[in-house]
């Protein structure tokens, strides 16, 4: 007992255990078992006590099950983001003259706003329409003139209106430069009233974000602030008027989260018509990530005070705009009579609760609604604030699985399981409308039902969000020392960042979806702003921007990021990316350590132990000609520190490189750089590891790094482990990720239609929670 440090039981597969058996086994002289009779007893390993299946039967390890979780915060704010949009009605827009809105008859939407140009008389700023068409940049500035020829100079006005795309869930801030009078209205109703450009901005529910509707007639800046969630479209809208001023010109620009001020442009903008989306902003607990990821394990007091303040919330929302968003509902009871106020608002709830809960209500249900909230209130919009601060504390709605056992296996258990893994939200109306068609029932059902919700911005919001977690992107500080990198500021973060984000998305949302060329390209998507930094030679060519005032409106943005292509050896796919080099390196140096561990554990999928002591890297304890490679192997020679750091630092070395802002190198400190090491895998073998390339081709030749990324993603799609739904389940994930030439999309699938199929373990005969 004590002779070692772990039991033999682990994720290989048995092909990995019979490599690893070969080379080791018997100790000391590994060539007496090899081939067929290595392979005998990696399965006899493997069968008898090594996979998690056979540890289970044999009771050494307790089995798993899928477990009970509540929304996380993600989930939550997204379905009370759909469940309001459920019932707000399709925005339409119809050509309305001279008034407020742009002709959309053929349906298409395109790059940019609408936009419509008017002629002023007086108070009456959009008197006469002159001409419209799509605008793709809001900077405009027509110093003394006019838009066009029939618009008098002293007097006109614009109106921009259409969505904006926001990425990334966060807080986003807006603002607007010009000299002459300008609004700004994010995320409202369509309303009555705005096509006469009021000197006021008193409509009814339509409050600016930003209001500089009174000039000042000197150039000045008004700024506000947005808390949106991504992967979301939110309607837009710019009003700008000129009366007697000088000059006339108009900037408008957003911060984005991780972003920098950027004029909006065709990139984020689009003339279709959208309707509000509620966003909750009451602050929520972070999530339980004690596991490795997101789970909605942990229930307190602050979790409960926002869920309750949350609801409050959401009542606020609905009593204020339920003439909109009951619109649509049945107005009339059984017997053709109309609905007293009461009667209409309940049969709302009911609608609305069947859609939170994610199910058709009983009737026990439906009686509470309508007793508790509609007869015993002292009014009907009081019992509608009490009746949707129910159904939103309800775990009916609070919890993503609570659903009767023997309704565990059905199609709206189905539903709801893969809306949740795929986008984080509640079923949509194609998906309730496959339940109550019966197009939920079999595999391959599911499996087409899932594909289409590939398309869905949701989903490809939740697999950047996975990006972002694999690669760590939001655990990092990229900030650098200004005096060794002074390129290296906010504005080249953003891009950066950017370049990253674009690559991720092309790749997994390409054709092939394929894993490898995350891995293994050998280019960088880059701007004119990254070539000059890290491309090769006159890798993108500087267009000349000739366009005229009138003319800026379609202008190309010079901030178009290009594919360049480098030397085979010089950039392989992620690994390499100067964003993530930038990450796991110091404020004034790099970091083999860093880059290390996170290869280790999130690219080539190698578990590592806590260090038995911890030491901190101090650069001034060493030499000044030291490099850095020198450095860490004195830092790291320790027989204790060697356990881990013999698998750490080859893989760290190897991209010695680049530099602390990703660039490359071959000097430093006057030395050659040496970057070769040899690496010893997890199945024994002896290999070297000289550059990224080598490291990309061990992980797109390991199982382990393949089982990695499927665990991970299935992780972050469910929210549970994948040995719950099965002992086997990872590895049959990865095998099949294999077959399907490592196609990402595919994979998404088969772990939505896997959580679909199977649901908890039934431990609580649940109802809605009683008022």
């Amino acid at each position: 007992s004590g002779a070692y440090e772990s039991a033999l039981a682990g994720q290989r597969s048995v092909g990995e255990l019979t490599r690893l058996i070969e080379r080791t086994m018997p100790q000391e002289h590994p060539e007496e078992c090899t081939g067929d009779e290595a392979q005998a007893v990696a399965a006899y390993i493997y069968d008898e006590f090594y996979s998690l299946a056979a540890r289970q039967r044999k009771g050494l390890d307790p089995p798993l099950h899928v477990e009970l979780m509540r929304l996380t915060v993600p989930q939550y704010l997204n379905s009370v983001a759909d469940l309001l949009a459920h019932f707000t009605p399709e925005v339409t827009r119809q050509r309305r003259g001279n008034k407020d809105a742009s002709p959309d008859t053929d349906g298409q939407q395109e790059p940019g706003l609408h936009a419509t140009y008017y002629r002023s008389k007086g108070m009456s700023k959009a008197d006469q329409l002159s001409f419209e068409r799509t605008d793709t940049r809001l900077e405009f500035d027509f110093h003394e003139a006019a838009p066009a020829e029939d618009i008098p100079v002293d007097q006109f006005a614009i109106v921009w209106t259409g969505a904006i795309d926001a990425a990334e869930t966060g807080e986003y801030q807006f603002r607007i430069t010009t000299p002459n009078g300008a609004r700004l209205y994010l995320n409202n109703d369509p309303g009555e009233g705005r096509g006469k450009l009021r000197d006021d901005s008193s409509v009814a529910g339509q409050a600016a974000l930003i209001d500089a509707w009174v000039s000042s007639r000197k150039l000045r800046t008004e700024s506000a602030r947005a808390f949106l969630l991504g992967g979301r479209r939110y309607p837009l809208r710019v009003e700008f008027f000129k009366y007697q001023e000088p000059t006339a010109s108009i900037k408008v620009e957003w911060k984005p989260p991780h972003g920098t001020w950027t004029v909006l442009n065709s990139q984020v903008l689009t003339s279709a018509n959208v309707g509000r989306t509620f966003v909750v902003e009451t602050p929520f607990p972070a999530d339980d990530r004690s596991l490795g990821y997101e789970r909605g394990s942990a229930i307190s007091n602050e979790w409960l005070t926002a869920v309750t303040s949350a609801a409050v919330a959401t009542a606020e929302e609905v009593v204020n705009r339920i003439d909109l968003l009951s619109r649509g509902l049945k107005r009339q009871s059984d017997d053709g009579k109309d609905m007293s106020e009461a009667d209409a608002r309940a049969s709302f709830v009911r609608e609305f609760a069947s859609v939170a809960f994610r199910r058709e209500l009983t009737d026990q249900e439906a009686n509470v609604i309508k007793e508790r909230f509609f007869v015993e209130t002292e009014s009907p919009e009081a019992g509608l604030r009490q009746a949707i601060v129910w159904v939103m504390c309800s775990p009916e709605f609070l919890y993503t699985d609570l659903c009767d056992p023997q309704q565990s296996r059905s199609a709206t258990a189905a539903a709801q399981r893969m809306s949740f893994a795929l986008w984080d939200s509640l079923p949509n109306d194609q998906l309730r409308a496959a339940v109550t068609g019966n197009q939920l029932n079999t595999p391959e059902q599911l499996e087409a039902m899932a594909r289409a919700m590939l398309s869905d911005a949701r989903t490809k919001h939740k697999l950047r969000s996975f990006f972002h977690h694999w690669l760590e992107l939001d655990d990092r500080d990229l900030s650098k020392d200004r005096e060794l990198f002074p390129e290296f500021d906010e504005q080249t973060i953003a891009a950066l960042r950017e370049s990253l984000e674009q690559f991720l998305d092309n790749v997994a949302w390409s054709d092939a979806s394929d894993y490898r060329e995350l891995m293994a390209a050998d280019y960088l998507l880059l701007n004119h702003r990254l070539a000059a930094m890290y491309g090769p030679t006159n890798s993108l060519t500087e267009d000349a921007d000739t366009a005229g005032p009138a003319e800026q409106a379609n202008a190309t943005d010079d901030d178009a990021y290009e594919r360049v292509v480098f030397d085979d050896q010089q950039r392989a796919g992620v690994l390499t990316h100067p964003y993530l080099l930038s990450a796991f390196a110091y404020h004034n140096n790099t970091s083999p350590i860093h880059r290390g561990v996170f290869l280790t554990r999130n690219v080539v999928g190698r578990a590592l132990k806590p260090p038995p002591i911890a030491v901190a890297f101090k650069n001034d304890e060493f030499a000044a000609d030291l490099t850095m490679r020198e450095k860490i192997t004195q830092l790291t020679s320790d027989s204790a520190c060697m356990a881990c750091h013999s698998v750490i630092n080859p893989l760290g070395f190897a991209l010695e490189n680049y530099d602390a802002v990703g660039r490359w190198r071959t000097i430093e400190k006057t030395k050659p750089i040496d970057t070769h090491s040899a690496y010893t895998t997890e199945n024994g073998e002896r290999i070297d590891i000289a550059n990224a390339r080598d490291i990309a081709q061990l992980a797109l030749s390991s199982e382990s790094a393949h089982r990695a990324f499927v665990v991970q993603l299935f992780e972050h799609m469910t929210k549970q482990t994948p040995a719950a739904y099965g002992p086997n389940t990872a590895e049959e994930l990865r095998a099949a990720f294999e077959a399907d030439q490592y196609n990402i999309q595919n994979l998404m699938v088969r772990i939505a239609v896997l959580a679909a199929e199977q649901g908890p373990v039934p431990a609580v005969n649940s109802t809605a929670a009683t008022p």
